[in-house]
């Protein structure tokens, strides 16, 4: 019988380690094909050059010059002043969004969480709570700068620095309010709000979003909403906890994307009687 656990657990955590590279493949994915894309319709800078052949004889040659991107040191040092692009008309308005989202989801924190906690739950959120963890995001935004690095594709390392920025400062500001707060988990144990696993995701969401539009946001925000979900799920925050952190997250991706993409799309986390959820407007072209 001991045997049977034992290779039960050693199967799970064997499904485990399948989904964790998997989510990250598509972590990566998200993040460089559409850059790759997007390089391959935009090519970059192109400069005409004069070119001597032969005897003497010139002629014009067409050289294509594409910006480096951000280097690592220019990756860390960014992300040291992004805290001064924080303070804007438009993190006060993510801020107070958040607010008034926590304010009435609270009213609906035991209910929802009881619901989500069942036990038939656990298996189809139990991805949610790798794929919305610090490593992994971070990891995933290391991996696809690294890539754009070594195969020389700048928007690809531009994307990779955006969500590495973005996911510290998210971390960073979650974290800065968990211990200034103190909030109870529904577990029993501290630092409940806001949720940190929801704000990383949403603002990584946010910077796919502002970077190649709706195509790729929408379904980076549906992931970021399932991440959410499964912190219900085990019940590791309240309702607002999540709510408040979404829009944490998406005011730390707008700020790092300052004036990134072609077309606006709107989101705000939202409470309702019985749920949660993420609300989208496309607003037209910038």
């Amino acid at each position: 019988m001991a045997q049977t656990r034992t290779g039960g657990r050693a199967a799970e955590s064997g499904r485990m380690k399948i989904s964790a590279l998997g989510c990250l493949a598509t972590a990566t994915w998200l993040a460089a094909a559409p850059a790759a894309a997007q390089m391959a319709a935009d090519p970059g800078s192109v400069t005409s050059m004069p070119v001597t052949a032969g005897h003497g004889t010139a002629s014009t040659a067409t050289v294509t010059t594409l910006p480096a991107g951000p280097t690592l040191k220019q990756l860390f040092s960014d992300t040291a002043t992004d805290f001064k692009k924080l303070a804007s008309r438009d993190s006060a308005r993510w801020l107070a969004i958040g607010t008034a989202a926590a304010f009435v989801a609270r009213a609906e924190d035991s209910r929802v969480g009881g619901v989500l906690a069942r036990p038939q739950l656990r298996r189809p959120f139990e991805s949610g709570q790798l794929v919305g963890s610090s490593p992994f995001q971070m990891g995933g935004a290391l991996t696809a700068y690294t890539i754009g690095r070594l195969t020389g594709n700048a928007r690809t390392v531009q994307v990779g620095a955006d969500l590495f920025r973005a996911q510290t400062v998210a971390q960073l500001t979650t974290y800065a309010m968990k211990y200034s707060i103190r909030r109870t988990r529904p577990d029993g144990t501290r630092f409940s709000f806001p949720s940190g696993h929801t704000s990383v995701t949403f603002a990584s969401a946010t910077v796919l979003q502002r970077n190649f539009g709706w195509k790729v946001g929408i379904p980076a925000y549906g992931m970021a909403a399932f991440v959410a979900g499964s912190r219900l799920q085990t019940r590791r925050h309240h309702l607002s906890d999540v709510a408040f952190g979404a829009a944490l997250g998406i005011m730390a991706g707008r700020t790092i994307t300052v004036g990134r993409g072609a077309s606006r799309l709107a989101v705000a986390p939202s409470a309702a009687p019985g749920g949660a959820g993420v609300t989208f407007t496309l607003v037209g072209r910038r």
